[in-house]
């Protein structure tokens, strides 16, 4: 992997369960990478098609959307809304060639920090091993390029 490549991720939490998990995992001091750049929102039922994709467009290596358990969502239904439109997402983004495995959808309570540590490391690592968002096209094509290179010499 490149020395100069590492990913962004973008993690779109629920106020009430998801942020609360992100901030009891900094409060424990757990280590999770720095790629990880929160975005809080009142509920993940909020987040619309559109924002996905755009993360996606403006750049982000992957995404995750991190909500309430199933049934335990402050407003009844919206952690089941984001879940349909996270895998309508994810045909897209196979339709247009990007990777679907890129956005991925958690349940993360507020006493999880320790599960939300480890989901920020396991996007991070399957940003790594993905690369480079193609919408980055001179830093994809590099990275390729050195994939391709370290290959030929394994």
């Amino acid at each position: 992997m490149s020395a100069t490549y590492y990913p962004k991720v973008l993690a779109i939490c629920c106020r009430w369960c998801s942020y609360a998990g992100a901030d009891l995992a900094g409060a424990m001091r757990l280590q999770y990478p720095p790629a990880i750049r929160i975005l809080m929102v009142p509920c993940t039922g909020r987040v619309d098609l559109l924002y996905l994709l755009q993360a996606f467009e403006v750049g982000a290596d992957a995404v995750f959307v991190s909500g309430c358990h199933e049934g335990d969502c402050h407003y009844l239904t919206g952690n089941l809304q984001v879940r349909k439109r996270v895998e309508r997402v994810k045909k897209i983004l196979q339709e247009v060639g990007l990777e679907p495995e890129r956005l991925e959808m958690f349940h993360i309570s507020a006493s999880e920090g320790p599960k939300f540590a480890a989901v920020a490391q396991e996007m991070t690592a399957r940003a790594l091993r993905l690369g480079p968002n193609p919408v980055k096209r001179q830093m994809r094509a590099a990275w390729l390029a050195e994939q391709a290179a370290a290959h030929a010499a394994a």
